[in-house]
């Protein structure tokens, strides 16, 4: 309260304050600019303003300080926004960026314009021979119908000169005898027909002297072309009305032109907008490529998202299958989006051959290609700092697909390469040109048994991948700068630290390895997530992504996912990472003619389709003996295909080995005591169960017998110390009898 807002007499100086008086404390006035009317306030004999309580307008919060109490005269309610002022260099800058380009971007690009000139001289080579080879049928369709053509056209102009089409009128006046409207139906008539007369006879003779002196003065090609010309305009006359005298070379995409109206009512029809709310186009539809290029703003509150979730219906309101429209987002703004509109389905059309075919060398630091995006744009990748993960139904391509990735490492002399096929495939047999590790299927064969070369190879990466953590920890800033990998540390051979990468198709096979899946599994696992940091990257691909066959701690360890089509969007969120679907990624929704076309994810910002292209095993044999020789010549070459003998390929027998440390005393033994005891037997094979904990031991001893027909189950043994616990274990008995069933069968 201010001070000089009361009166003298109103000063609680000048009053008695409670306990100064036995006759009470004083009452104060209300001030005046608290009263709800404009009305004046009355004044008392004592020239103090009194105020009806009644009137008064308290603020909401009694306790709040004047900074609170809203705005005071000749303040501003609502200040306008200040705006940011931009120095001329900035407004220079982004009037830069505001303009268009001068050519469209089929033009700037030189590859672009390649194609776009390929297209055309192509496209109406097959028209002009479409046409040239039905010329003769043209000639037919023309002499048939240009007579009946001849007869409509005359027929027309003889029912205007005459007003046939008042006739009736003049019949309807005749039968209801009206005669006054009859006679002036009729003069009418007269008069129209009289003109229209005179309009034709003029126009017969200028028609009949023209022709006369066109024969004249024309050359006969020029003539005679005229009255071709004329011809077909009369067989076009005559046709019917479901045929036509030219037939089209192709059949014409159901919107030929793309317009606004069309996309409002797409989006309308997907409930992203309403009719009488419309979208905001900030720039017009144009052709791009084979399709059309849309840019929109939804409505506020509606983003790309909301979009990206109605693709379906948005296809669906376009008249088009979905897999020709394709929404990308705009960095711009949350609710812009960006649509391409393509004019046939791209996916179904093969991209070609891989160019790694024609490819010399690659360098593997660098990206390259491996297939095209919907509107053929190429996709380059790589494979460094990351692990790929690759799923699809069988015969879609999932192999092939990988196996470009792999040839591009192959013609990187300086990669190192591990290839292992658990389904035994020729797709990967020519590998064993380049390959520093190779197997093939999970069963034994000529004494070895690829399983256990899959092991050792994994348990040499793993080593060397913490040998190089080491040693790259312990090398000079100068040399490894932030502690990692670089080009020329990958290819000095004194440092045996080259760019490698792990390929690992139909892994399923090898995880659901009764004996040796779960330690095959934590090999992968660990090599998944810490070996890409120093350039070691894995590579695997399955049919089967479920739970079982390749366990989730194992997938969510990579990084990239690529996913060509499966089964259901259940089996596509596996693949691609849980909450795919719900992003708008559902391989699913591809068509089995979609051979070689996935989803990728996780290899750049922005998911994407790809096509991959196509390496035949003829294509690729000539590539990995390219390569080869290249290692040749850089002295690269190492591991199975410089001939040395792949370590621990030896195949085992665990039966052998279990009776072997269960002696014929020992009528019984605790799970984990053999695993001990067949460690000390068969240190390069049995080492790593032998780490485990004690419930896992028993665990992995009892799934290796387990497809031999021995259950583990309680056994009770006498300590030292005089105890009899309860364990799982194994019965010699139980072994030996698998045996002598084996030695039969195989009899």
């Amino acid at each position: 309260m201010n001070h000089e807002e009361l009166s003298p007499a109103d000063d609680p100086s000048e009053t008695d304050r409670p306990g100064e008086s036995d006759e009470g404390a004083a009452v104060l006035p209300f001030r005046v600019r608290f009263r709800k009317n404009s009305a004046a306030a009355p004044v008392g004999e004592d020239g103090s303003v009194y105020v009806d309580p009644d009137e008064i307008e308290l603020p909401d919060d009694e306790g709040t300080d004047d900074e609170d109490e809203g705005p005071r005269e000749g303040e501003l309610v609502d200040p306008p926004p200040s705006k940011d002022v931009l120095t001329p260099a900035e407004k220079r800058a982004a009037k830069s960026a505001a303009r268009k380009p001068v050519l469209p971007e089929w033009a700037r690009s030189t590859d672009e314009f390649k194609a776009v000139a390929t297209w055309a001289a192509g496209h109406y080579c097959m028209v002009s021979a479409y046409h040239a080879v039905r010329a003769p049928l043209y000639v037919g369709k023309v002499a048939v119908y240009a007579p009946r053509g001849a007869w409509r056209w005359s027929n027309g102009v003889r029912r205007w000169v005459f007003d046939s089409e008042g006739a009736p009128f003049r019949a309807a006046a005749a039968r209801d005898e009206d005669i006054e409207e009859y006679l002036k139906l009729t003069r009418v008539r007269n008069a129209r027909v009289r003109l229209r007369l005179i309009v034709a006879t003029i126009a017969a003779t200028v028609l009949i002297v023209a022709g006369t002196l066109l024969a004249v003065a024309l050359s006969s090609f020029l003539w005679w072309s005229t009255v071709v010309a004329v011809l077909m305009l009369l067989g076009q006359v005559g046709m019917p009305a479901d045929q036509r005298l030219i037939d089209p070379a192709r059949v014409r995409f159901r919107h030929r032109k793309l317009s606004a109206d069309i996309v409002t009512r797409a989006f309308v029809a997907a409930g992203l907008t309403r009719p009488d709310q419309g979208l905001t186009f900030p720039r017009p539809i144009t052709q791009e490529g084979n399709g059309w290029r849309v840019v929109l703003d939804l409505p506020f509150g509606k983003t790309f998202t909301h979009a990206l979730k109605a693709q379906e219906q948005i296809a669906s309101g376009l008249d088009a299958a979905m897999t020709q429209v394709f929404l990308d987002r705009d960095p711009s703004s949350a609710r812009r989006v960006s649509m391409w509109v393509a004019k046939e389905d791209p996916l179904a059309v093969p991209v070609g051959k891989s160019p790694l075919i024609t490819t010399d060398r690659v360098d593997f630091w660098k990206p390259f290609p491996w297939g095209r995006d919907e509107r053929g744009n190429e996709v380059m990748v790589t494979m460094l700092w990351l692990s790929l993960l690759i799923g699809a139904v069988p015969r879609q391509g999932k192999t092939f697909s990988a196996r470009t990735i792999a040839l591009a490492a192959a013609l990187d002399p300086h990669v190192r390469l591990y290839v292992f096929d658990g389904k035994a495939s020729p797709d990967w047999r020519k590998f064993d040109k380049v390959a520093h590790r190779i197997g093939f299927g999970i069963a034994p064969y000529n004494g070895i048994d690829p399983v256990k070369v899959l092991i050792a190879a994994l348990r040499e990466l793993k080593a060397d991948v913490e040998s190089r953590y080491q040693r790259l920890s312990e090398l000079p800033v100068s040399v490894c700068p932030e502690g990692k990998l670089t080009p020329e540390l990958s290819r000095n051979k004194s440092l045996n630290m080259p760019l490698t990468l792990v390929v690992v198709d139909e892994v399923q096979e090898y995880l659901q390895h009764p004996e040796h899946g779960g330690e095959i599994l934590d090999l992968l696992v660990y090599l998944a997530r810490v070996a890409p940091a120093v350039g070691v990257s894995l590579e695997t691909s399955t049919q089967k992504p479920d739970d079982k066959a390749c366990p989730s701690v194992l997938r969510d360890q990579h990084q990239a996912r690529f996913s060509l089509r499966v089964g259901s969007w259940q089996v596509s969120d596996v693949v691609l990472g849980a909450g795919s679907y719900s992003e708008g990624l559902d391989a699913s929704r591809l068509l089995k003619s979609h051979k070689g076309v996935g989803l990728l994810k996780g290899m750049s910002d922005d998911s994407g389709i790809v096509r991959t292209y196509l390496v035949t095993g003829e294509d690729a044999d000539r590539v990995l003996t390219r390569a080869r020789a290249l290692r040749e010549q850089e002295g690269t070459l190492s591991g199975s295909a410089a001939g040395e003998v792949q370590p621990a390929g030896e195949a085992s027998d665990l039966l052998a080995d279990v009776a072997a440390v269960m002696p014929a005393t020992a009528a019984k033994l605790w799970s984990e005591t053999v695993v001990d005891r067949l460690a000390e037997l068969r240190p390069e094979i049995y080492g790593p169960w032998a780490e485990m904990e004690q419930k896992a031991k028993a665990t992995q001893l009892a799934t290796a017998l387990k497809p031999y027909g021995i259950e583990t189950g309680q056994v009770w043994l006498k300590t030292e110390d005089g105890s009899n616990p309860n364990r799982r274990g194994v019965k010699r008995e139980e072994v030996l009898a698998a045996m002598a069933a084996r030695k039969r069968s195989a009899s």
